[in-house]
């Protein structure tokens, strides 16, 4: 049994999807070792093919591991008293279309076990939070693909969940959509619940997540906060300048621009002094400065630069589109 502070444990969790006469099986997950606990929120990603999909249908229940163990809130994967704990979205959720999203909500309450009146209450609860309550009566098959996302979130929270796991939470929605998940998201983190929350979004996992876990090729290259990922080091300070001329320009700095148009002109400086002193010469030639940018290392940057290159360099995933 593992600690009460444990959420999900997984231990040498490992996935082989078997072949066809066409196919070689293959490895989707290999030896997995996980801990996420109470109350954090734990960003999962990886390349296509990484195995992030494969290991969340095995915590739901939905696949069964090839060896190792995996345990939800003390209890195996898949068991019922797990089940009535969790909420889940997956990546690509069914409805059925026909119901409105009140009556979709109350079957997913009904299924939970939840009375009437619960169900109800928690309804009134959740259709403002996701901000579809104007669309209760309307049947979900008139819904646009956004408010479709946003009645699943609502049906992974229905049962007050002590975790959550989210599977692509973000896909298809508009700027607006994304930040009503963050905004859920930290409001689960504010009332103690746990949440696996995967994504390609990579900037809204470094905002949202405590930590990151990287999966490459089916094993967990990288488990760590957020910040420790991320240098804290500056790569550059950007300025950028208007109302010029080429001559005034070319006063105050030796480097040309890296970005130049009619109307502004954006320097690289190495660091803050640099920067100071480019922002000074400008000042004197009577130019506007209209912005200055401290650029840092960004958790999509790392992604890109390591992660991604070391899974090209190991080959091509035969899994396909499997995730």
């Amino acid at each position: 049994m593992i600690g009460s502070d444990s959420v999900i444990h997984c231990e040498g969790l490992s996935k082989r999807y078997r072949g066809s006469l066409l196919r070689r099986s293959y490895l989707a997950l290999d030896s997995l070792d996980l801990q996420v606990k109470r109350g954090e929120v734990v960003g999962y990603i990886g390349p296509n093919g990484a195995g992030k999909t494969t290991t969340i249908k095995i915590l739901m229940g939905l696949h069964r591991q090839t060896s190792g163990r995996a345990e939800i809130l003390g209890q195996p994967v898949g068991s019922v008293a797990a089940r009535a704990r969790i909420g889940y979205l997956p990546e690509r959720p069914y409805f059925y279309d026909y119901l409105t999203a009140e009556e979709f909500l109350h079957f997913y309450g009904t299924l939970y076990g939840m009375s009437a009146q619960s169900r109800r209450q928690r309804i009134d609860e959740l259709l403002p939070l996701v901000k579809i309550e104007h669309a209760r009566k309307i049947p979900l098959r008139k819904f646009s693909k956004g408010m479709l996302q946003r009645v699943g979130l609502a049906q992974a929270l229905i049962n007050r969940p002590e975790l959550v796991v989210l599977d692509e939470p973000s896909s298809g929605l508009d700027p607006m959509g994304r930040m009503l998940i963050r905004d859920v998201i930290f409001e689960l983190k504010r009332q103690g619940v746990t949440v696996l929350f995967c994504s390609h979004i990579l900037s809204d996992v470094e905002d949202i997540c405590d930590r990151v876990a990287i999966l490459v090729k089916g094993k967990l290259v990288k488990l760590a906060a957020v910040d420790s990922l991320i240098q804290e080091t500056m790569h550059s300070v950007e300025v950028t300048v208007r109302g010029f001329t080429t001559e005034e320009l070319s006063k105050i700095s030796a480097e040309q621009p890296i970005l130049l148009t009619p109307e502004r002109a954006t320097f690289s400086t190495p660091d803050h002094e640099s920067a100071t002193e480019l922002v000074r010469r400008a000042l004197d030639q009577n130019l506007k400065v209209a912005s200055i940018k401290p650029r840092r290392e960004t958790l999509e940057s790392l992604f890109v630069e390591h992660y991604t290159a070391e899974d090209q360099d190991r080959g091509a995933n035969p899994e396909g589109n499997q995730r």
